[in-house]
């Protein structure tokens, strides 16, 4: 039932990409390719436009629990920097350009992020401590520490992250 209900919803959402592309191309008066659209984008992240691949990426896990969101927010956000770059090329990701695109096109406020609940995504954090109290780490980060590839400093005092175990 659930990989039935996760096909017809990415159904959809491939509906919606090619409604947001037509109306990009009737509202700009040029023709853009339709993207590659895959639902393999992991982590918190909503969605993600891979620009010099012309291709779209959506988390499947968020989507499941945020369809109407999708459709209404993230598909035109997404389409909005593929059309970004390909008008003006490299641009800040969320600046001037992107903002335009998302209300002149599809007439949505722009926000560069989404307010999803992130709880089913959310990796295993690990305790750190700095001057100021506890730290948390992502699994990548503590990584990194362990393997004595990156350090890391507290943002509000300055001073290196020790693990707490």
């Amino acid at each position: 039932m659930q990989k039935t209900a996760l096909i017809l919803i990415q159904q959809q959402i491939t509906q919606r990409v090619e409604e947001c592309m037509e109306l990009a191309c009737k509202g700009l008066q040029r023709q853009f390719a339709m993207p590659t659209i895959k639902f393999n984008q992991r982590g918190k992240i909503a969605g993600s436009a891979r620009l010099h691949l012309n291709e779209l990426r959506f988390n499947p896990v968020l989507l499941m629990d945020n369809v109407e969101h999708f459709l209404s927010d993230v598909v035109p956000h997404e389409i909005c920097h593929l059309i970004s770059f390909q008008l003006f090329g490299r641009v800040r990701p969320h600046g001037k350009e992107w903002q335009a695109l998302m209300v002149e096109l599809y007439g949505i406020k722009p926000h560069p992020y989404h307010a999803m609940d992130v709880s089913k995504v959310t990796g295993k954090k690990f305790s750190y401590r700095c001057s100021c109290g506890p730290v948390e780490l992502s699994i990548r980060r503590h990584n990194k520490v362990v393997r004595k590839q990156q350090q890391y400093r507290c943002l509000k005092c300055g001073t290196q992250l020790v693990a707490a175990y």
